[in-house]
């Protein structure tokens, strides 16, 4: 794999590293302040909910600021909205560096998401204004196969800075991986879509979009399969750190590195859609991914429900988890994406926000149901979220290979 994106378009094209770096400045955000979340209870004396709205507002910005980023890129391009994207995010995380309250890192926070997942969004629609469908879900495989790597060793760098530096060392790292991505971008990125006099503009164009996505019960179909296979990790993200504090009485560190195998199995099922996916399908690799994601989570109740408490009853399977969560995402995608390859933008968009919004939802009904309201003290909440996660995942993937195969 060379490090450009091969493409018979005459014309100056980003890298993959570029691709990997602008989608990554989110997750690693995401993940980094994880292991920290037990310790910020003490440090803004506030409660472990609101803690855990770092995390779920942070989603919710994700999910929301899509929506308008990708139509924004249809009518105006890739690349302006892509920087100050980047720009929004560089300041959010300055914010995090000064915060003295909760409510104060909250609003960093959700400036971070906002701004950082135009990286996200972004780096998907450039792929498909590059690629056909068959190629777009193998190109989006090797992106997040190295984007992966962010998530991954997100949550080690976390508990190794909080530990020897304290919990706000990592705002400092996050303001400047932002500038150095924002000066990377600025230089090599030019702009991909070459359309934009087709798309609508303003509100009436955005609605417009989305309506036309909307009404595509394919598009639904492939956005709501990545939204539940997005779930079941985000359910996870929700509940790991406490009940990994609280059952297992692990430090900070010692969640991070464990948290590694989840994003290794990720690695590894996106080297498997970028190396299958054009030869296979996607429908067969969304439905592949999706029965893998199911069986790790009944291995999860199985071995629970055994009495094995232990952190490799839960990350063992969380890395199978990472490996169907790699398999079908690429290809939902992809999928989704290419149902109107002239609304790319904002397919990509209102896919990420539908899988983002998804995994706010989860990842705060898990936090919930863990402070007592449910099966207090025990794995429970976490197993039963993910469990119906799978289960819309299954179907929703099952109903969009039939769609695909009825046109």
């Amino acid at each position: 794999m060379t490090n450009s994106l091969p493409s018979a378009v005459p014309e100056r094209r980003p890298t993959i590293a570029l691709l990997v770096a602008v989608s990554a400045v989110n997750p690693l955000a995401l993940n980094i302040y994880l292991p920290s979340m037990p310790t910020l209870v003490d440090i803004f004396d506030t409660t472990a909910g609101m803690v855990q709205l770092t995390l779920s507002l942070y989603l919710a910005a994700v999910a929301i600021a899509q929506i308008g980023i990708g139509p924004l890129s249809d009518r105006h391009g890739r690349r302006p909205v892509l920087m100050w994207g980047l720009g929004i995010f560089i300041v959010g995380s300055v914010v995090c560096v000064l915060a003295d309250t909760i409510e104060t890192m909250l609003i960093g926070r959700v400036l971070q998401a906002a701004g950082g997942c135009a990286g996200i969004v972004l780096g998907r629609a450039i792929v498909r204004d590059l690629f056909d469908r068959s190629q777009a879900a193998s190109m989006i495989g090797y992106v997040t196969m190295g984007l992966a790597v962010a998530p991954m060793i997100g949550p080690a760098i976390g508990g190794a800075l909080d530990e020897n530096f304290g919990w706000g060392t990592s705002s400092y790292l996050m303001v400047v991986l932002g500038i150095i991505v924002f000066i990377w971008a600025w230089f090599e990125l030019h702009e991909t879509n070459h359309n934009r006099a087709a798309a609508g503009g303003g509100l009436r164009g955005l609605v417009r979009s989305y309506g036309v996505l909307a009404r595509s019960p394919l598009f639904v179909s492939y956005a709501l399969t990545s939204a539940f296979t997005s779930a079941v990790f985000f359910s996870f993200l929700g509940g790991a750190p406490f009940i990994a504090a609280k059952l297992m009485n692990m430090t900070p560190s010692t969640y991070g590195l464990y948290f590694m195998m989840v994003a290794a199995g990720y690695i590894v099922g996106n080297w498997t859609s970028g190396r299958f996916s054009a030869r296979i399908g996607i429908g067969r690799m969304i439905n592949g991914g999706n029965i893998i994601l199911s069986l790790a989570v009944i291995a999860i109740a199985v071995a629970f429900g055994m009495g094995h408490v232990h952190p490799m009853s839960l990350f063992g399977p969380m890395f199978v988890v990472g490996v169907g969560n790699g398999m079908s995402l690429p290809n939902a995608i992809a999928g989704a994406v290419s149902v109107r390859p002239d609304l790319a933008g904002a397919a990509s968009g209102f896919t990420g926000s539908m899988q983002i919004g998804a995994g706010a939802i989860t990842s705060a009904l898990v936090g919930w149901l863990l402070t007592g309201v449910l099966w207090p003290g025990t794995i429970w909440p976490l197993v039963l979220v993910m469990a119906v996660s799978c289960c819309v995942a299954v179907a929703s993937g099952v109903a969009a290979r039939l769609l695909e195969a009825a046109e």
